[in-house]
């Protein structure tokens, strides 16, 4: 196994520098996150292990809704996805949703449970994601006595929304096709940079 990326043939290094500078430009280093930090930044290793389970990260994010969900990176680039389609509430409301099952303070729970509301389910709200009428006021209920579940239903619908309709968009996208393609190839090379390296013990 290379030790480092300078263990590289150069045409790796140079696959490497060219995958991440294109992971940028998809990302366009915007304001991801910036509402409520819920989006992680993309994170970069130096280290030739991390860049592959990175490639391999990337590569994942088409094999199921569940594991674009768990990366970071896929978070962050699903979100960089959803802005050019003006509908990166879901992501958000759905993240924020993620965030409140964690709080354990009876007041916290109660005072954010009403700010997720105000955002992103009452009518006309800032970011007021796509659901029913029914869902919306089954919603409102919960609020009355605020437990974790309270956005249950609503955050389900929402993720249902997004994995059915955003989610194969996301992975036709251009952009998304070809950070795929060199994911693959920076994947293959980094396995020919361990197949010609000979072994220590």
């Amino acid at each position: 196994m290379c030790r480092t990326l300078a263990a590289f043939p150069t045409t790796c290094l140079e696959r490497a520098k060219e995958f991440k500078t294109r992971l940028g430009i998809f990302l366009h280093k915007s304001e991801l996150g910036s509402d409520s930090g819920s989006v992680g930044k993309f994170e970069w290793g130096s280290k030739h292990n991390k860049e592959r389970s990175f490639s391999e990260d990337v590569l994942g994010w088409r094999e199921s809704f569940d594991l674009l969900l768990s990366s970071k990176n896929g978070v962050a680039a699903f979100h960089a996805f959803l802005k050019t389609e003006f509908s990166e509430e879901n992501l958000e409301f759905w993240l924020a949703c993620e965030e409140f099952k964690k709080i354990r303070s009876a007041a916290k729970l109660a005072s954010r449970a009403h700010r997720i509301f105000d955002e992103f389910i009452r009518s006309e709200a800032p970011k007021e994601v796509n659901i029913d009428h029914e869902t919306r006021e089954l919603t409102r209920t919960n609020l009355q006595a605020t437990t974790t579940m309270c956005f249950e239903v609503a955050q389900g619908k929402t993720r249902t929304l997004m994995e059915k309709d955003s989610y194969p968009r996301f992975l036709k996208s251009p952009a998304y096709q070809d950070l795929a393609a060199r994911a693959s190839a920076a994947s293959a090379c980094t396995s020919s940079c361990s197949l010609a390296e000979p072994s220590h013990t």
